[in-house]
């Protein structure tokens, strides 16, 4: 009767021991559902720091629009500061405190290895885009009260981004099955496996960014991501699936932007590396309609030889000079299938992995490995963009008659592989400019618009928000100062080293 009496108590006072002020914290799959979808992004920075500054900067677009400052090399501050601004409300607070409720409430140890995965994939895009960043006190404004975080140097968080990865790959491949994260990982639906090597993948690709600064950690860290096990096929490729509704993050950022701009076109670089490649067509379509509002037929739009890129620096004047007016004779990204607000969010494909490996092959004379590895990169790019609907196949014939008219030549090996990273990086630009700057392929030629702030030369970084110089001033200057002085386009990241 005691030991019922004693049970009747506690559950009372179980009850009377709940702070009533304190808010019941939400479950973590919820956040996690939210943090996928913060660091996939919203139209804002979608907009203006991966489309309008990098996509155009890395030759993919290109606009006449004044606003599409990015390949004018034209500093437009908000836009420039976007991702940064963006991110730390959004993607940064949530993961911070993803990661602290995980620990307090002692959540199984997979949880906490793939919320450390998408940690690194936040910050890694937040630091390759403007070098030194708050990082170790980010985040932690209401979990500690540190309301002006201090800018942490980007060797520094290459170094723990990596030591992360180590560690929740080891956890990770130590388990099996599902994650408790379930059905809320829109990413993996919960696979351990795919999850793991993700983060070798990962580790992969941040060690192969510092080949510039550290070759013998490069080799290191690249040798650790491959015993560890990357992605395997197209199965493992790091995506969202984003769906039409409900509004808000559900959507496609990207997709977003396409929706309500139409003033983008596709680099005439671009569009002259894709001649004779069978993804020309899938990535690239004439407008709906001409110059005279007439409108084109699908087979018209769709027409590989009247694909036409629109150069880079060009603007309003210059089309009037060079091309008539007619804005409606360059090509588009294809709005039949890749600019649906439902479209696919790559983060990282097995194509990329493919393509990393084989550098690291040809780097070291293994050119026959390096071989197939390029041609499964190729393969696996052009396969990956079924994943945009059924306009996106391409056939196993076409993709034979490609590699054959296109066959790997290590005499050139590094330049093919890098101008093929750059192509199937298309719309993930945070990944395409970071990888061009480390690479220098494919070989850009830069944009002299009169007035540019960088010189005549392809930018090298984006600038931080303004509000920092007078809200986080000191932190601020710090990190300014460890980069050479100046905020500015052209000064190089810690691992951009000339």
């Amino acid at each position: 009767m005691t030991v019922l009496c004693l049970i009747s108590c506690d559950k009372g006072f179980e009850e009377m021991n709940v702070d009533p002020t304190k808010a019941s914290q939400i479950d973590p799959k919820n956040k996690f559902t939210a943090l996928l979808l913060y660091t996939s992004g919203r139209r804002y920075e979608n907009w203006r720091a991966n489309l309008i500054y990098q996509s155009t900067m890395m030759q993919h677009f290109s606009a006449t629009a004044g606003y599409w400052s990015g390949d004018k090399y034209m500093i437009n501050f908000g836009y420039a500061a976007s991702l940064f601004d963006a991110y730390y409300p959004s993607a940064v607070k949530t993961v911070e405190d993803i990661m602290a409720q995980l620990v307090e409430e002692k959540k199984p140890a997979e949880m906490l290895a793939i919320t450390k995965v998408v940690r690194v994939v936040i910050y890694q895009r937040l630091t390759d885009l403007y070098g030194d960043i708050p990082y170790s006190e980010a985040g932690k404004g209401f979990l500690k009260g540190i309301l002006k975080p201090k800018y942490d140097a980007q060797k520094d968080i290459y170094d723990s981004m990596l030591k992360d990865l180590e560690s929740a790959g080891a956890t990770l491949s130590a388990a099996s099955g599902t994650s408790a994260y379930g059905t809320a990982d829109i990413m993996f639906d919960g696979d351990l496996g795919k999850w793991k090597r993700y983060a070798y993948s990962m580790m992969l690709r941040l060690g192969l960014r510092l080949s510039k600064v550290d070759r013998a950690a490069a080799t290191t860290w690249a040798n650790k991501a491959i015993n560890g096990g990357v992605m395997e096929s197209n199965a493992d490729i790091a995506y969202i699936k984003h769906t039409l509704g409900p509004e808000g993050i559900n959507k496609n950022g990207n997709g977003e932007v396409f929706t309500a701009d139409s003033n983008m076109r596709m680099s005439k670089t671009f569009i002259d590396i894709l001649k004779g490649d069978p993804r020309l067509t899938v990535l690239a379509s004439l407008p709906e309609k001409d110059k005279d509002d007439k409108v084109r037929s699908n087979a018209t739009r769709l027409n590989p030889a009247l694909q036409k890129g629109l150069p880079n620096g060009t603007d309003s004047n210059a089309l009037s000079a060079n091309f008539g007016d007619d804005f409606q004779q360059f090509s588009e990204p294809n709005r039949l299938l890749i600019t649906k607000e439902d479209a696919p969010m790559f983060f990282q494909s097995y194509a990329e992995v493919c393509f990393m490996l084989a550098e690291v092959a040809q780097t070291l004379g293994e050119t026959a490995r390096a071989t197939g590895l390029y041609n499964k990169g190729v393969t696996a790019a052009m396969k990956q963009l079924e994943l945009y609907g059924a306009g996106g196949k391409i056939s196993d014939a076409d993709i034979a008659t490609y590699l054959t008219a296109n066959p790997y030549d290590p005499a050139k090996g590094l330049e093919m592989i890098g101008t093929q990273y750059w192509i199937v990086t298309f719309l993930n630009e945070y990944e395409t400019f970071a990888n061009w700057r480390r690479t220098g392929f494919p070989k850009l030629t830069p944009v002299d618009y009169p007035g540019n702030m960088s010189g005549g030369e392809i930018p090298r970084r984006l600038i931080y928000p303004q509000s920092e110089q007078t809200e986080n001033t000191k932190n601020y200057k710090a990190a300014v100062a460890r980069q050479g002085g100046f905020d500015d386009l052209q000064a190089r990241v810690w691992w951009d080293k000339k």
